[in-house]
């Protein structure tokens, strides 16, 4: 037959049912203030890396416009160079050809109302012949189709130069064989890097559009 408990069980065993739920309760507050600290510190190391990458995101955007503008600013001086590789061979490379060069202009502009402007790298010039030389770096396609349309306006920008035959010419220091057959199938002549200067990449029987 099952003991009788007696009060004082009841009272142990309520004593021992509360010590263990208050031991319950003391992890569990323990467990919480945990996982709150955890969190706490997590959210701060969550804020302290968002920082951080802002941080290193501004010096990288500073640190790519900065390069842009060198880049740019290079591109503008490689340009320039390009042009005074080209600018002093013309008279002996056209002359080659029977054209006979008394000036040589370089960044020729012409601006007219309603934002109509030109802009030619290099202007070879003789009492009868106008040629226009468009210099680039890396001359592409595009660059091509540019100058042949620059070309066909060339007397309305500037009309002084109506009564001469106009003949245009790409010179580049990185030209693709596709582009430079394209402009020669336009009737320009092409002027290509050879050493430490430039010739004509046009053979001899080339005969140069006329405008």
């Amino acid at each position: 037959m099952p003991q009788e408990l007696t009060l004082d069980d009841i009272w142990k065993l309520f004593r021992e049912t509360n010590r263990i739920f208050q031991e319950s309760k003391e992890k569990s507050e323990r467990d919480l203030e945990e996982t709150r600290r955890i969190l706490r510190e997590s959210s701060a190391e969550a804020d302290r890396r968002s920082r951080e990458t802002d941080r290193k995101f501004r010096e990288m955007e500073r640190v790519v416009k900065d390069v842009s503008r060198q880049i740019g600013q290079l591109g503008g001086r490689w340009g320039e160079f390009v042009e005074g590789m080209v600018a002093p061979a013309c008279e002996t490379l056209f002359l080659d050809r029977g054209i006979p060069v008394h000036r040589v202009h370089q960044r020729v502009k012409a601006k007219y109302p309603g934002n109509r402007h030109m802009e030619i790298d290099l202007l070879v010039v003789n009492t009868d012949v106008v040629v226009l030389v468009e210099v680039k770096s890396k001359l592409r396609v595009e660059d091509v189709r540019e100058h042949v349309t620059r070309l066909a306006e060339f007397k309305s920008f500037f009309p002084e130069y109506v009564d001469r035959r106009v003949m245009g010419a790409v010179a580049g220091i990185v030209v693709e064989e596709n582009v430079e057959q394209f402009a020669m199938n336009e009737g320009l002549f092409v002027i290509v890097q050879s050493g430490e200067t430039v010739t004509l990449a046009n053979d001899t029987q080339f005969i140069p559009k006329t405008w």
